[in-house]
Parts: structure tokens; C-alpha cells; sequence
């Protein structure tokens, strides 16, 4: 059990905690939250005994072993599968120990020990955590030194998760992983015998791998228990019953403030006028809670291109002489939501950057409108800025006639205020450096935007308010993400990159997510009759209606664009015998665009049915 009792800690003079405590019971999986600056990896690092104490005390179990990440692990020319099974120090040690024991006892003392930790499946349990992470056999047995940083981290993660201490510390684990990843961490956390904390702003993690709540907020910690979601409901419950108190009191205080200044100087009122500035005086205040800053993103609209905006025919992409995919046949139009789903390795990233121009095709036909613009975010380019210049100054470089009062407003539009713009970059927090890149991918109100891992250092909020602007941005959007939540919202089409191939995925997310917890392995018949079905929970169906809209707009869109291109060819001067190539064009977008709004209804009754069964 984890024992946090009326801690105190300020760092230059600003305190992070004050009489804050918890109690953890052994084998919780708890959610550790709280605004970015708030003090949570200080907790961790406080817990670990890394930091000292102003006040208060934490407590653990004698001999308890506390795990965690906090770097990746070195650049060395010892294998994955070595450096992971070195990570659990009791068992390298009596391995060492048995190479080398003489005397009898020693010796089988030093076995019934091995014995006892489960060490002859040591390698076969590391073997399975690197897997699930996204490492092959092959790739298990090469040096760490063949990894990027990235990678070592993933490596370093395995480790700990193999040592299994008795309570493990992640701070933000889903960072370093791709959506494979990601939701196999989720399952195994799920299955983890021992106490784990994790500090994460993924909303999927957090409702799926924990079941209590750790909120730190006013420099204080309560427990709520429950998933993320439970966490929501309750805090919006108690929100709105602090704030109908506190106008309730403001009310009750202007009434009572009303009589005095009327009668305080009436003899006959004067003795009732005093009783009420005593209770008003009385009166213990009830503060509305504090509204949670806005967290925004304004994306520039792009003019509208004619469908598609983009389309490859036989195409193949790679590197060298050698084809990462091929016989590409993809369309994407203006309106489209496509997220990229598969495991790592397969050409995910390979694929968005042939879309983006970074790779040329090494065979086939890319055909692309000729006014297209294309933005590209990617997790490496908010590594890429420059930390010595400011975000203004980021800005200036590439708008140079551009005024300052215009700059700024560019960047008010991204969550970054007036201080933050004048700050150089190597000082703003993760979550800042996010928001800049994705100003200076949109900036050109591009027709097709392409996200790889966006969410990234981006806390709940910011997250919700992507969402909100992914939604209203009237371009095409290609999205890699392992927030499984930021996918369900955004995205319309899935694409599944897999065997060299990319092919449309019938299926749902949650039915993909199903595939890969299986192993790729078709899901068995249930021999059992079936549970009736689950009833839809508030966000559920709030997805769906968010779903319902898009895709009504989406054929209001295709209807005006139908409407349009009717008037074009109703115009009789496009039937001379001049303007025939002319009219072969225009016939040719009619029938792309009637064939979008045949799939776009047909979307639209889909979207609309799930959500009349929702909300039956």
C-alpha cells in the first residue's frame, strides 16, 4: 500500500504541494491527472525519493521495489533480448552467481531462489514484452545500438515492465508508441499483478487499463474511483453543484447586503441591519469552480479544389531499389478523413510521405489537383525547431511581410498567448512546441493536412479542442495516431497499410483493436448465448451524432457542388464546337462528384442508423 500523508513541496518558492495525501491499496491501476506544470512528475520523482520532502510523509512497504522509465536506454552493442533480461537485477545476479558457486548448500539455495522468480521462462516472457512493443525475433537479437533514441526508449519500457517491481511509475509510456503499441500495453497493464501509476493524457489508456483516479489539482490530491470517464461525469457533477451554491450564496449575500444599506441608518431598522451584516460576516464563502483555460486551434480554410484532390494508380514507394508498398490504387477527396491503421513497420509512414511530396513514386500514376496544397506534422519537426528563436520570430522567418499584430494573432489562434510568443522555444513546454509546429504546418491553409502522432505532449484539453478543429476544417485529413479517442472522432475511412498493400478496412476500430489484441487471429464463435447488447454510454452517442453531422455536411457540400457543376453544363456556349475537350472535362468531375454523393448518403443512412440504435 502507498501511502501519501500531508506533503508539502515548493520548488523556488512555488509550492506544488500542500497538505496533499492519498492512500493507493496494493494492486490498483490508478490514472495520475492534472494540468501540465501541475506537479506531476515531481510526485513521481517525490515517490521515488529522487526529491526531498518539505513536509509530510510517503510511505511504502519495506523492501518494496519501485520501477519506472526515466531514459532511454544506452546506445550499446548488447542485444534487445540481453539488455531487457539484465533489467531484472535479482535474477541476473543469482545467474551470475551460479556460474561461479562451488559449495553445495550455496548452490541449491541458489536454485530453489531461481525457481521460485520464474527464471527459466525469463527469456520467453522478454521475448513476449519486446513483441508486443513492436520488435520481431530478428530484431530482438540485433545491438541497441542499431535503434534510434525512440526505439531505446521502447526498449527501456520493456525492461522495466519485465523486472515487475512492485509498483511501477510511467509517466506518459504511450508517447514513444505507435497504436499496436499502445493498445498492447493497454491490455498488459490490465493484467499487471503489481501497483501501477500512470501519468497519461490518453483518454483510451486511461479508460481501459486504470480503474481509479488520481486527480492533482489546488496542490492537493483526491481519489476518485473509476475510469477517466467516471472521473469526468463526477467532476462535471460537482462543478455544477459548487457553481449553483456559489450563485445560490452570491444571491443570498446581495440580499442581505440590500437590507443593510437600506436600514442602517433607520433607528427602527438599525438593531435587524446589524444582524444581517453579522451574518453576512458569517457567511462562509463558496468560490465558483475555475473555468479551465480555453485551449483552441483555429485551422485556415483552403479554397475548394475539385475531387479528388488526389489519386494514384498503380503506384509503388520506397527506398532505393527497394518497394515498401506497391500496386497503390487510392483516391482521396477534399472531404475525406482517412486514419492509416498497422503495425509498425509495415509503411505507414512511408505511405504519408509519398503523399506529401517527401518521396516520389518509384512506379505507377500519382495525379494530384493543381492548386494542391499539402501540411505535414510529424512528431521529429517540433524536435526540429530552432530552441534559440521564439515562436514569433519562427513566424517572421517564413511571413516576413507579415505585421507583428497579425503573427500574434496567428499564434493566439494555436493556445500560444503574448508571453509565450516573445519566449524562446528550448523553454516552452512540450505541449507549446506542438502547438507552434502545427501552426507552421497549417499556416498555408493546406487542402490536405497529414498528422503522424499529433497528440503528443497535448494534455486532454488540447486534445478535445484538435478534435473540435479537425472537425470544422473543410480540407482532407491523413491521420497516425495511437490515441484510439482522437481516431473514433476524426476519422470516417481506415486505411490498413499491411504486406506491402494498402486497402481500405471494412471494419470498425473497435473490431480492429479486437484483431490485434488476438494476435491477426480470427475471433472464435461464442459457444455461449450471446449477453444482450451494451447499452451506449453519453460519449458514445455524442460520437455518433458528431458523426451523423459530419456526414450530412458532407452531402450538403457534394450537393452544392453537384448544383454547380449542373449550371456549368446547362450553359449552352459549353456545346460549341470549340469547347468540346472542355465539355469532356466537365462531364467527367459531374460523374466523380455524383459518385461521391452516392458514398457520402450512404455514409449518411449508415451514421444515422448506428445512431437511432444508440439512443433506442
Amino acid at each position: 500500500m502507498l501511502k501519501i500523508e500531508d506533503i508539502s513541496y515548493s520548488v523556488d518558492g512555488r509550492p506544488l504541494f500542500e497538505g496533499a495525501s492519498a492512500v493507493i491499496p496494493d494492486g490498483h491501476k490508478v490514472g495520475l491527472i492534472g494540468r501540465n506544470g501541475s506537479g506531476k512528475t515531481t510526485l513521481f520523482r517525490l515517490i521515488r525519493g529522487d526529491l526531498t520532502l518539505d513536509g509530510g510523509a510517503i510511505n511504502l512497504p519495506s523492501r518494496s521495489r519501485i520501477g519506472g522509465v526515466a531514459q532511454e536506454v544506452p546506445s550499446s552493442e548488447t542485444s534487445l533480448i540481453d539488455t531487457v533480461l539484465a533489467a531484472d537485477a535479482e535474477r541476473a545476479d543469482l545467474m551470475a552467481r551460479a556460474e561461479t558457486e562451488t559449495d553445495g548448500a550455496a548452490i541449491a539455495e541458489i536454485q530453489t531462489r531461481l525457481a521460485d522468480i520464474d527464471a527459466w521462462s525469463a527469456e520467453a516472457r522478454a521475448s513476449s514484452i519486446l513483441k508486443g512493443l513492436g520488435f520481431s525475433d530478428t530484431e530482438q537479437l540485433m545491438p541497441c545500438s542499431a535503434f534510434s533514441g525512440g526505439w531505446r526508449m521502447r526498449v527501456a519500457l520493456a525492461g522495466v515492465l519485465f523486472a515487475r517491481p512492485d509498483l511501477l511509475l510511467l509517466d506518459e509510456p504511450t508517447n514513444y508508441l505507435d497504436l499496436e503499441g499502445a493498445l498492447w500495453l493497454e491490455s498488459y497493464l490490465a493484467r499487471y499483478p503489481h501497483t501501477v501509476i500512470i501519468i497519461s493524457h490518453d483518454r483510451g489508456l486511461l479508460n481501459r487499463a486504470v480503474g481509479t483516479i488520481l486527480h492533482l489539482e489546488n496542490r492537493g490530491l483526491t481519489v476518485y474511483q473509476g475510469n477517466y470517464d467516471t472521473f469526468a461525469r463526477t467532476r462535471a457533477e460537482q462543478r455544477a453543484v459548487q457553481a449553483a451554491q456559489a450563485k445560490k450564496q452570491d444571491l443570498r449575500r446581495a440580499h442581505l447586503q440590500s437590507f443593510v444599506d437600506r436600514f442602517r441608518a433607520k433607528a427602527s431598522k438599525a438593531k435587524q441591519a446589524q444582524s444581517r451584516v453579522k451574518m453576512l460576516e458569517k457567511m462562509t464563502p463558496i468560490s465558483a469552480p475555475e473555468e479551465m483555460a480555453r485551449h483552441v486551434f483555429t485551422f485556415p480554410e483552403p479554397e475548394e479544389l475539385s475531387p479528388p484532390i488526389l489519386n494514384l494508380q498503380g503506384a509503388a514507394v520506397g527506398y532505393g531499389d527497394r518497394a515498401v508498398l506497391s500496386k497503390l490504387d487510392l483516391r482521396i477527396d477534399q472531404d475525406d478523413r482517412i486514419a492509416l491503421l498497422g503495425r509498425n513497420g509495415q509503411g505507414k509512414s512511408t505511405l504519408a510521405k509519398l503523399l506529401s511530396d517527401r518521396l516520389a513514386p518509384m512506379e505507377g500514376k500519382v495525379t494530384k489537383a493543381s492548386k494542391l496544397r499539402v501540411g505535414f506534422f510529424a512528431q521529429h519537426q517540433v524536435d526540429e525547431l530552432h530552441i534559440d528563436e521564439t515562436p514569433l520570430q519562427h513566424l517572421q522567418s517564413i511571413r516576413p511581410d507579415e505585421g507583428q499584430t497579425r503573427l500574434r494573432a496567428r499564434l493566439a489562434g494555436f493556445g500560444l498567448t503574448a508571453d509565450q510568443a516573445d519566449t524562446a522555444v528550448g523553454r516552452l513546454s512540450g505541449g507549446q512546441k506542438a502547438r507552434l509546429s502545427l501552426l507552421l504546418a497549417t499556416i498555408d491553409a493546406p487542402h490536405m493536412l497529414i498528422l503522424d502522432e499529433p497528440t503528443n505532449h497535448l494534455d486532454i484539453e488540447s486534445r478535445e479542442a484538435l478534435v473540435e478543429a479537425l472537425t470544422a476544417y473543410t480540407g482532407a485529413v491523413i491521420l497516425v495516431s495511437h490515441d484510439m479517442h482522437l481516431l473514433s472522432l476524426v476519422a470516417d475511412r481506415l486505411w490498413l497499410v499491411k504486406d506491402g498493400r494498402v486497402a481500405p478496412y471494412e471494419d470498425d476500430l473497435d473490431a480492429y483493436r479486437q484483431m490485434l489484441l488476438a494476435g491477426d487471429a480470427p475471433a472464435k464463435p461464442a459457444k455461449s448465448v450471446a449477453p444482450p447488447p451494451k447499452r451506449a454510454s453519453r460519449d458514445d452517442i455524442l460520437a455518433l451524432r458528431s458523426e451523423a453531422r459530419k456526414c450530412e455536411a458532407r452531402v450538403e457540400k457534394l450537393n452544392e457542388m453537384r448544383d454547380k457543376l449542373a449550371t456549368k453544363l446547362a450553359n449552352p456556349a459549353l456545346y460549341e464546337q470549340d469547347r468540346v475537350g472542355d465539355l469532356g472535362v466537365w462531364n467527367k468531375k459531374y460523374a466523380e462528384v455524383m459518385d461521391g454523393l452516392a458514398r457520402a448518403e450512404a455514409m449518411w443512412m449508415a451514421a444515422l442508423e448506428k445512431l437511432e440504435k444508440a439512443e433506442a
